[in-house]
């Protein structure tokens, strides 16, 4: 596994200890990942003697990105993004441009608000990616992480995942910055 990958998402599960926000994160990532493919189907386009739309070609970097991370977590994506490809095939086929648009909307409102409820409600902590802007690709491999873990797998991930946080002992000034008490006095 790529290091690179292990200490990003370490750093990614700091923001995501609850699981309730882990919850309000699979529908989130689902429905924002949609919402953006779904305008993309409609523009069809012709590449390489086959007519396909706009969306897997924007897709793929990213889906080779995440293969690159972990191989096997990224094929588990792939086939995830595969699924959602095609119902965002789907909706186009039956739906107007207008419909495509509207339910793109209502899938980006739907999905940034479980992410909010996710970190203001049960995490009381701002998204990751309000620190560092990369985090934004890095939830769907925490989300496939989970459910691999979830089914038995990846043992090496879990221990990243479901590492319980030391707390800083009571004497220290950093528990007394974030408790915002005053620090005991030393003598």
């Amino acid at each position: 596994m790529n290091t690179y990958f292990k200490r990003q998402l370490a750093d990614y599960v700091e923001y995501h200890r609850n699981p309730w926000n882990g919850v309000m994160h699979v529908f989130g990532i689902v429905f924002l990942f949609l919402a953006a493919i779904l305008p993309l189907s409609l523009w069809s386009v012709h590449a390489f003697g086959i007519r396909t739309t706009v969306a897997p070609i924007l897709v793929l970097p990213v889906l080779i990105y995440w293969f690159l991370l972990d191989a096997p977590l990224g094929t588990a994506i792939l086939g995830a993004a595969v699924m959602l490809l095609s119902i965002a095939a789907v909706i186009v086929n039956y739906a107007s441009a207008a419909g495509v648009w509207s339910i793109s909307v209502v899938l980006i409102v739907i999905g940034i608000g479980f992410q909010i409820i996710g970190h203001r409600l049960f995490e009381r902590r701002q998204p990751a990616l309000m620190d560092n802007p990369s985090h934004l690709l890095l939830g769907p491999m925490f989300v496939m992480t989970k459910l691999f873990i979830a089914l038995g797998f990846r043992h090496d991930l879990a221990v990243i995942i479901e590492r319980v946080p030391q707390p800083a002992p009571r004497s220290s000034s950093s528990y007394a910055e974030e408790h915002q008490v005053e620090p005991l006095p030393r003598s």
